[in-house]
């Protein structure tokens, strides 16, 4: 992702002065700041303030328009902002002091670079004599975050904030979104404002890149001569608004669909051309139908390694055809016989049009479907059930029953988050929210609180485990103070999941320092999140028993406050089909391990 590349040229009144700042009729840097994020419809920042913040904190509380939301880490901070962004498509905005809350802000921007998720990061800095000079609470946060951002601001002139706040937030949304930062020295936010007029060329603006005609009839020509098609499509689909368009070139072209994590809802996965999802832990058949189509379109997507394993044997047998809006990816993980540079919203709907004027019935492809749905029945998600004991996988699926599928869902990082995407079936894209390409830990319940404040009728459900839902726990006193009713519901397996499930596999079951509990009575849960979060104010209880698990999430939807539901799930059970890091679909392992723990055994599939 270009850090300074700007794809959509705003509409003139984007660049139009409000009459405060045509007047110059602000108080000082810090209240421009606010009244340029009015102008360009923020209506939420999550911010924790410091010394170098203040002015920028005691600027919001005059604000009409701007809910000022506090969490109780930074981090948290940059993570609320993120769901409520990815929730709502809009520009996510958090806000800390210099130094410390500068770098707690680091993890959630890397974040939202890996995921490209619109986000403004406002750091406040030292004075502008200070800086360099090792003063109080000063660190370098415009270079250190500098490959982590899509652009990034040290703001030297009060003059200058106006212009810089539009122009970040729409360099934020537009294009393949992604952070951008903005460090406001103190003596900048405490200077008078003679607001410059903005420049005409804007950042760079250049229009949106657009497939050519040529090259989409190449596609629709590939598809005719195609025995075995298959759509890959991600996250690109979803921020690029392309879900309706891309579910009616499916049906119109019978090619069925397969997405990434950061793809789930974009295409419902109870389409009958649904494949739901593909990579490490994705179905067995949407694995074995990449490996053997003879045509990949692939839209929205950057053939991640957990999607591909060894990158040069993934279809390998196909015709691979790659559009995406930001030209670094293509070309970057996987090369493609034909790399189209384009808005993908743009390019499905004139494909649309273009199927729509041929008026002739497409290839129905009966043999490949044939084999899709063989597969299909042959390996479903499934598991063994274990009498008196509750699974994962059993959480969510009840969970997916009782809200029908309509919940938006966050999850932190591990066993759990792929236990989410297998056992809950989406249908709507923005509903599954989760640390994709950086695996941030922590991230479940503060993007659930940021969801809720985007919708706060809908209900917003973290599934999380133990080890991650600890790691920013403390936003449970922002979801009291600010009255947000996002609900967590813990698989508490009492160890770091994903990390054990690698030692079963490849290291001999050694566990090296995963387990969460205490060594001293491994028999207690430890520890008691009932107690903590009811000192928290949170209503809560624990999960032991079968029987227990339904009403205690009837319990958990009904409520009108925040509510988590502490499940006690054994720490044995294992994410499968695994594609082991770094190979292939013929790797894969469909089965637990036995008995005897045998790292090597267990039944490994084997694509025809």
């Amino acid at each position: 992702m270009s850090r300074i590349d700007l794809v959509n040229r705003p509409p003139d009144g984007d660049l139009a002065l409000s009459p405060e700042v045509a007047e110059g009729g602000y108080k000082n840097g810090a209240d421009a700041v606010v009244a340029a994020l009015e102008n360009a419809g923020i209506d939420t920042v999550f911010a924790y303030p410091g010394g170098a913040s203040m002015l920028l904190h005691q600027s919001l509380t005059r604000s009409r328009k701007i809910r000022t939301i506090l969490p109780r880490h930074e981090q948290g901070g940059a993570f609320m902002a993120e769901g409520y962004a990815r929730a709502s498509g809009k520009v996510g905005v958090c806000m800390a002091t210099s130094g410390p809350g500068a770098t707690n802000l680091v993890t959630g921007i890397a974040d939202a670079y890996m995921d490209s998720v619109p986000l403004v990061a406002i750091t406040g800095q030292v004075m502008r004599e200070m800086i360099g000079r090792g003063a109080f609470q000063e660190t370098d946060v415009f270079g250190i975050t500098l490959p982590i951002v899509k652009h990034s601001y040290l703001v030297i002139s009060a003059d200058d904030i106006p212009a810089i706040v539009r122009e970040a937030v729409l360099l934020a949304r537009t294009g393949r979104p992604g952070p951008v930062l903005l460090d406001i020295p103190k003596d900048v936010q405490q200077a008078p404002v003679r607001p410059k007029p903005p420049e005409g060329n804007f950042g760079g603006c250049k229009p949106v890149p657009r497939a050519s005609d040529a090259e989409l009839e190449a596609i629709l020509l590939a598809l005719k001569t195609a025995e075995r098609p298959l759509l890959y499509v991600g996250g690109g689909i979803i921020s690029g608004e392309a879900c309706d368009a891309l579910r009616r070139f499916a049906e119109a072209t019978h090619v069925p669909v397969t997405t990434t994590l950061m793809g789930l809802g974009c295409f419902p996965e109870t389409h009958e051309l649904s494949l739901r999802w593909l990579g490490m832990h994705g179905t067995v058949y949407a694995n074995y139908a990449a490996d053997a189509c003879d045509l990949l379109l692939a839209m929205g997507v950057r053939f991640d390694d957990r999607v591909t394993g060894n990158v040069d044997e993934f279809a390998k047998r196909a015709k691979i055809v790659h559009l995406d809006v930001d030209s670094s990816e293509l070309n970057k993980n996987k090369r493609a016989h034909l790399p189209i540079l384009g808005d993908v919203r743009d390019a499905l709907e004139r494909l649309n049009a273009m199927l729509e004027a041929e008026r002739r019935p497409q290839k129905p492809y009966k043999a490949w479907h044939a084999q899709i749905a063989e597969w299909k029945a042959r390996y479903p998600f499934s598991y063994r059930a274990v009498p008196g004991a509750i699974l994962p996988q059993q959480v969510v699926e009840e969970l997916f029953r009782l809200t029908k599928g309509e919940a938006i869902i966050t999850t932190g990082v591990g066993q759990h988050q792929m236990w989410a995407a297998q056992f809950y079936q989406f249908i709507r894209p923005r509903s599954f929210l989760s640390s994709s390409g950086l695996g941030s830990m922590g991230f479940g319940f503060p993007a659930a609180l940021g969801a809720k404040v985007a919708f706060p009728n809908r209900q917003v459900i973290d599934i999380d485990g133990d080890g991650s839902f600890l790691m920013n726990i403390q936003e449970l006193a922002t979801a009291v103070t600010e009255n947000i009713p996002a609900k967590a519901v813990i698989l508490n397996n009492q160890h770091l999941g994903m990390v054990v499930q690698w030692e079963d596999r490849f290291f001999s079951g050694n566990r090296a320092h995963t387990f969460l509990g205490d060594p001293r009575n491994v028999g207690r849960h430890y520890p008691s999140y009932r107690k903590i979060c009811e000192g928290f104010g949170v209503p809560a209880e624990e999960v032991r028993k079968p029987e227990e698990l339904r009403p205690a999430l009837e319990r958990l939807l009904s409520a009108e406050t925040p509510y988590v539901v502490d499940v006690h799930v054994p720490y044995t059970e294992h994410v499968l089909p695994m594609i082991p890091a770094g190979m292939t679909v013929h790797d894969i392992i469909l089965d637990s391990l036995p008995d005897d723990k045998d790292p090597a055994a267990g039944e490994r599939g084997r694509a025809p």
